[in-house]
């Protein structure tokens, strides 16, 4: 299961990760985050204790998205050592978030 990422959490959770982490900005009204939701949901499970794959709400936690100049979402973040190492915006296959993780 996909974890919930918060301003408050995200140092901890995501920046001191000591694995790769995906995160996926997203918002409740938003179509294309809905159908992305799945997949990110998938991957959780298929990449746990590899990669940590979270979601944080850009209307709960906006410090953290402003931070990260998210202007559409859904957008996912690939971020290792603390460091933003690749971005997607919009809806992106599965196959291709796969190919994204692999090279971390």
């Amino acid at each position: 299961m996909a974890i919930h990422f918060t301003d408050e959490n995200f140092n901890e959770e995501v920046l001191a990760s000591d694995i790769p982490v995906l995160v996926d900005f997203y918002a409740d009204w938003c179509g294309p985050c809905k159908m992305l939701a799945p997949v990110i949901e998938t991957l959780a499970t298929e990449q746990e204790g590899k990669v940590k794959v979270g979601k944080l709400n850009v209307d709960d936690s906006p410090e953290t998205a402003r931070k990260y100049g998210i202007m559409s979402i859904p957008t996912l973040l690939y971020i290792k050592n603390g460091e933003v190492v690749n971005k997607t915006v919009g809806v992106v296959s599965k196959t291709e978030i796969e190919q994204i993780l692999s090279s971390l």
